[in-house]
């Protein structure tokens, strides 16, 4: 990516909004975040989850007070979305100028992800 580019990512709010989801469709695809996402999902009647718990040998747990990761799922989620993140970066700045060109036009033209939300910045 060249100082050009750059320029367009900061006059072009939609194709920045565009990017910003290609970059975390590739950093949080196929990564450990999918392995702790197979499974088996509880339901709920009451819909809030206030009906359901954790049977463990310490006693029935809230689902609602659960803690959905450990500290080592965590810290190995971090490091595999760090690592495709790195990846991903590295590639769109080692890309040859044409390249980001063409996925800048890309971009334009479609979504990589319309059926998420659009990005916004945290309040």
């Amino acid at each position: 990516m060249n100082a050009r580019q750059a320029k367009q990512l900061r006059s072009d709010k939609e194709l920045l909004k565009r990017l910003t989801k290609y970059i975390a469709l590739h950093s949080f695809r196929n990564t450990a975040l999918e392995d702790l996402h197979a499974g088996t999902h509880p339901g709920s009647s009451a819909g809030d989850y206030s009906d359901v718990k954790v049977v463990s040998p310490y006693g029935e747990i809230p689902w609602t007070r659960v803690s959905r990761f450990g500290d080592h799922e965590m810290k190995t989620l971090m490091i595999d979305v760090v690592n495709h993140t790195y990846m991903t970066m590295t590639t769109l700045f080692d890309m040859p100028d044409s390249a980001v060109d063409f996925l800048f036009s890309c971009l334009r033209e479609h979504d990589p992800a319309p059926g998420w939300n659009e990005p916004r910045l945290p309040s």
